[in-house]
């Protein structure tokens, strides 16, 4: 019988249980469509239905137990960052999770700015102050639903509160509590003086677990439920893009680029510093993983705009499961530099545009511009945006880069890739594991249930392969244009004031 790790995956727009063997390979998956819900009162604010999301976690779970006849060794939960919910002590909630992509907190943003300087929060938390923040929610909570604080007995994050689900057990992980600006980041506790804006205290907050460390046992009812034999240990995970970056397999001196609809550049370093050029930049801190480490990062906008670019330039071939294929293939065909195309990705509220606040812009077009230039540009525009990143990352942090590591949607695309070689410079590096968080995930459950006795050793185990891309004699012109390309942000930044 084959012994088998079971990762739950919730994202924001699919849930999926995924059975990966030791060895890091997929041997089994279920997967089914997520997203947030218009709350009752008011139709533009949205909530995740922890029932139907548990409902979906169930009937995937119970496809990939009955119909892969393994072993499991360990159970590990993963989700997106920054949404929890109060709850009582049988694990109910009291008020429900507000999702990220909720506008309710859009106010408190400047609210809290009267309150702490943007500056200090970022030195105690690491964090910007972007509207899905877990505090703002907690803030929004307290200033229009007190009771919902006031009848909890304690506050998860949505790890947390799926894994409760799995044990029992109230627990809150470190890499999802690193989301939410609430964490000392430097010292690996509650900031009380923010939870004090809220009216509420560290008590508030369950027991702290560690990536890797055994939050309870699967218990009867959730066996009946999903599937999982009763008594398999329930793993603490959290924060999908942390896992991300462990399960990237990246070496020492390499960026880790988590690429789908946004891109999120990270670093794992052996400190925190506080630093004004992070500040400045736009840039988010958040605890690695593995503790002892921090990760740097810039969140940037990226398969966002190439997937507008398919919907509004390729419309007519939107049912052909090759469209990407066809639209790079089209796009290497023009040269380097689009033909004059400048495509600048839109401002977002962490990444290097970010004291401009520039609109995503697409400059040169003429009547004979072709889509193939458009989409090169954009590839182009992504990978410049890319390589500030990394200067700023590379200045901040005294990091100097050795290459970059790829994971997500966007490593599949060979020609954007060969574009990020040649405009940063770097040797750019994808793996043929398609599921660096499930991957990330597993490694943490591996040592949790003893089958490693380190992350080193359970990363020995694991069978993949690598494909390098260095950068090519387009260099030296992708420098010229990196050059033109950096001073459009103040230019477009002075049109718009004008």
């Amino acid at each position: 019988m084959e012994e088998y790790f079971l990762v739950l995956d919730c994202g924001a727009t699919s849930l999926r249980s995924i059975a990966i063997s030791p060895q890091g390979e997929i041997l089994a998956a279920s997967s089914l469509p997520n997203q947030p819900r218009p709350q009752d009162e008011r139709s533009e604010w949205l909530v995740w239905d922890i029932e139907e999301i548990w409902q979906k976690i169930c009937e995937n779970t119970r496809r990939v137990v009955n119909g892969f006849p393994g072993k499991v060794l360990g159970v590990a939960v993963t989700t997106f960052g920054a949404d929890g919910a109060p709850v009582t002590k049988d694990g109910h909630l009291t008020y429900p999770v507000i999702s990220w992509q909720c506008s309710r907190t859009v106010p408190w943003v400047e609210k809290i700015a009267s309150l702490m300087k943007p500056r200090e929060i970022f030195r105690l938390t690491g964090y910007q102050i972007i509207p899905f923040n877990t505090l703002l929610k907690i803030l929004w909570l307290r200033e229009n639903a007190p009771s919902a604080l006031d009848q909890a007995y304690s506050f998860m994050m949505l790890p947390g509160i799926l894994n409760f689900r799995l044990t029992g057990e109230m627990s809150v992980d470190y890499t999802s509590l690193s989301t939410g600006m609430m964490l000392d980041i430097s010292r690996r506790c509650l900031a009380e003086e923010l939870l004090s804006l809220a009216g509420i205290s560290t008590r508030f907050f369950p027991r702290f677990v560690e990536a890797g460390e055994v939050i309870g046992t699967v218990s009867k009812r959730a066996s009946q439920e999903t599937g999982i034999p009763e008594g398999v240990p329930v793993v603490s995970a959290g924060h999908d893009t942390q896992f991300a970056i462990v399960g990237s397999m990246a070496g020492e001196g390499e960026v880790i680029l988590s690429s789908g609809t946004w891109e999120i550049a990270a670093l794992r370093i052996p400190y925190y510093r506080d630093s004004e050029i992070a500040f400045r930049t736009g840039m988010l801190v958040e605890l690695d993983a593995e503790k002892g480490l921090w990760n740097p990062q810039m969140l940037m906008i990226a398969g966002g705009v190439v997937e507008w670019v398919r919907r509004n330039f390729f419309a007519e071939a939107k049912d052909q499961k090759d469209i990407y294929d066809l639209m790079v293939e089209q796009a290497q065909h023009v040269s380097p530099g689009a033909q004059g195309i400048f495509v600048v990705p839109a401002f977002m509220p962490s990444g290097p545009t970010r004291p401009y606040g520039t609109k995503g812009t697409i400059l040169g077009l003429s009547l004979t511009t072709s889509r193939a230039q458009v989409f090169r540009a954009t590839l182009e525009g992504l990978s410049f945006q890319l390589k500030q990143a990394i200067l700023a990352l590379q200045e901040a942090f005294h990091f100097e880069p050795r290459g970059v590591r790829v994971v997500g949607g966007g490593a599949k695309n060979k020609l954007w890739n060969q574009i990020r070689a040649d405009v940063t410079g770097l040797p750019v590096v994808t793996t043929s594991c398609e599921e660096a968080t499930v991957l990330g995930a597993a490694l943490f459950t591996m040592v949790g249930v003893g089958y490693a006795r380190s992350l080193d050793e359970a990363k020995k185990n694991i069978r993949i392969k690598t494909h390098l891309w260095e950068p090519s004699l387009n260099r030296e012109k992708y420098q010229l244009l990196f050059e033109q390309y950096e001073k459009l942000p103040r230019l477009l930044q002075d049109h718009y004031c004008q």
